[in-house]
């Protein structure tokens, strides 16, 4: 690894992204990626009692998913970054307790699978073979914690952001056809002093905005050198000459 300009992160040996699984839940079902998810749910409890318990099951099953189409056995897996919305990391470490995998808890919100894969692929270039990386988040049991309980009714603002009711789960390797991952660019704190707790989208932007261009100056890139730039949280895509 190398350092480029202020935050850039180069890999000599760029690790490869081995396979990868989601499952997602009714509402993401109905959406324009459905096809490219492995499941699809048709409820939000999955046979489960609580929301978090289902959100747990989701995890799990996603991570059994990725780990089974990878063709990597569990014990060939040196290390977990995993991360969701809850107190302590409640869904990642009760739905991954049953791999016996060392484990890193990552709580970065919306950037918590990238940042996982970003730190999996430190791993691998450093000292591990294979890294697991994952995240979930349930809409039902983050409205609570963040928000407003849904059994309470109240109405949502315009500006209030939809959390994902699934998960996405990876597997990083020292060696492979790719996808590789090259570089990283994490971000900093950014913060524009943003008071409304339903806008998120306002409080992140800046941040984002920042974490692109600072890529940009570390790499001598510009826009036009990517086919697609795109941002989870403001659900937005940048393509080719037409930016």
């Amino acid at each position: 690894m190398e350092k480029l300009g202020k935050q850039t992160i180069k890999f000599n040996n760029p690790p490869t992204i081995t396979e990868c699984a989601s499952i997602v839940g009714p509402k993401e079902s109905q959406g324009p990626l459905c096809k490219y998810f492995d499941q699809t749910l048709d409820d939000e409890f999955w046979g489960e009692k609580t929301w978090e318990k289902a959100e747990s099951k989701i995890i799990k099953e996603t991570v059994n998913t990725v780990i089974s189409k990878s063709g990597v056995p569990s014990e060939k897996i040196d290390c977990c970054f995993a991360g969701d919305l809850l107190n302590q990391c409640i869904s990642s470490s009760f739905g991954l307790r049953e791999l016996s995998i060392p484990f890193f808890g990552v709580f970065g919100a919306c950037s918590t699978f990238v940042e996982s894969m970003s730190l999996s692929a430190i791993a691998v270039e450093s000292f591990a073979e294979h890294a697991l990386c994952a995240t979930s988040s349930h809409f039902c049991s983050a409205e609570k914690q963040f928000r407003f309980p849904l059994e309470l009714g109240n109405q949502r603002p315009p500006s209030a952001q939809w959390t994902v009711t699934g998960s996405g789960a990876a597997i990083i390797s020292k060696t492979g056809q790719g996808p590789y991952i090259t570089s990283i660019t994490p971000g900093k704190i950014v913060d524009m002093g943003i008071k409304d707790a339903n806008n998120m989208g306002a409080a992140m932007a800046p941040a984002f905005a920042d974490t692109l261009i600072t890529h940009f100056l570390d790499t001598g890139r510009n826009p036009s050198y990517y086919d697609a730039i795109i941002s989870r949280r403001f659900r937005s895509c940048w393509k080719r000459n037409c930016y």
